[in-house]
């Protein structure tokens, strides 16, 4: 079994490392956190056969503590596996900043000398990673990631502050982020010249994600799902959710009721149509109509029922018996009138997806009885 470090362990990237390797049965982690103290980890230096490096510091009260986080306890670390004579891979989360001339930068770009020596000394395979700006899950608001707070300040009702419209962002999303670190755990880095990068990243300005995420929490009242074939958009909005109070996970949907049950919308998409559910009450018959242009899938998941159809300009019916003792969609073509009867005693549930969504304006609804 393949024993992995990870530095700062309880960390944004960190967290999502950690609850990833400990999803694979060949490796066991070694956690380690600042609180356990340098004896754990000159114990933790003897035995591991790869070392995720993320401790460090970004929000010190003073610019000395950059230098004591990052650079001098990356020399602490490699001091223990040389000690060791354990020239296992070290893979090290630094930072575009280090092209920057401010003390964070500085001091990941003296941490990364530190490893250079290493890779040198020790003939240790190192990963050096100037990760631009992470997002995703776990990440800590109102710290140092505008998405984050942006996130978790929406979600919490609360306003946000933008000094830089225009500013852009250069992001990447911590799944993105964990894909590459576990190809590089098996040798498989990318890697241009002496520098390992994440091959997926973004460039928006922060208006255009704080206008994104704005948008996000009206999904509930609308029934919208954001574009999910834009993958920016796509993470976006799993990080969006990640933040959500934890008494907000629900939110109630507009039952349309009357004697013969209930009708209502669940989702609306963006050009894939939308999902809807619909309650019968037993011996009731639904629907009787026809579409232009409109088609549907049925799905009976409680209970049992007949599905007939006509072709509007034939006398023939066509029948369907259909139970929630077999899965089975039916598609509802343009041009057939169409009925569903509840043949049960208790209430039967369908599922129903219509490729486009209802506009009351256009509903291309029209009344014909089926039999």
């Amino acid at each position: 079994m393949m024993k992995i470090l990870v530095t700062g362990a309880g960390g944004f990237i960190g967290k999502n490392v950690v609850s990833t390797l400990k999803t694979i049965d060949e490796y066991e982690v070694l956690e380690y956190h600042f609180c356990m103290g340098l004896e754990k980890l000159e114990n933790f230096c003897k035995e591991c056969d790869f070392v995720f490096h993320f401790a460090g510091v970004n929000r010190p009260e003073s610019t000395d503590e950059f230098f004591e986080g990052n650079a001098h306890f990356t020399e602490v670390l490699v001091n223990y596996l040389k000690a060791q004579k354990n020239n296992c891979p070290v893979l090290f989360t630094s930072s575009i900043q280090v092209e920057l001339d401010n003390a964070y930068g500085q001091s990941k770009l003296a941490a990364e000398n530190i490893l250079r020596q290493h890779e040198t000394t020790m003939c240790a395979k190192v990963l050096i990673y100037r990760l631009p700006n992470v997002f995703g899950k776990w990440c800590r608001p109102n710290y140092n990631s505008a998405v984050a707070t942006f996130c978790h300040n929406i979600a919490h009702g609360l306003d946000i502050q933008i000094n830089d419209p225009s500013r852009e962002m250069h992001l990447v999303y911590i799944d993105d982020v964990i894909q590459e670190f576990m190809a590089a755990c098996c040798g498989k880095e990318h890697k241009e010249g002496n520098v390992c990068f994440v091959p997926l990243t973004y460039r928006r300005n922060l208006q255009e994600i704080a206008n994104l995420i704005k948008s996000f929490p009206q999904c509930r009242s609308n029934l919208s799902i954001p574009n999910q074939s834009d993958e920016f958009v796509k993470k976006l909005y799993s990080t969006y959710l990640s933040y959500l109070p934890e008494d907000s996970f629900s939110y109630e949907l507009l039952m349309h009721k009357d004697n013969r049950g209930s009708f209502s919308e669940f989702i609306r998409t963006i050009g894939q149509g939308q999902f809807s559910v619909n309650i019968v009450k037993p011996h009731i018959t639904k629907g009787n109509h026809w579409h232009h242009s409109k088609h549907e899938k049925f799905l009976v998941i409680v209970g049992k029922g007949a599905i007939r159809f006509r072709n509007i300009f034939s006398e023939k019916v066509i029948e369907y018996f259909v139970s929630d003792e077999k899965f089975e969609v039916i598609d509802i073509p343009p041009g057939y009138t169409h009925s569903i009867e509840n043949t049960g005693e208790t209430d039967m549930a369908v599922i129903i997806w219509a490729n486009e969504n209802f506009d009351p304006k256009n509903p291309d609804t029209y009344f014909m009885v089926v039999k």
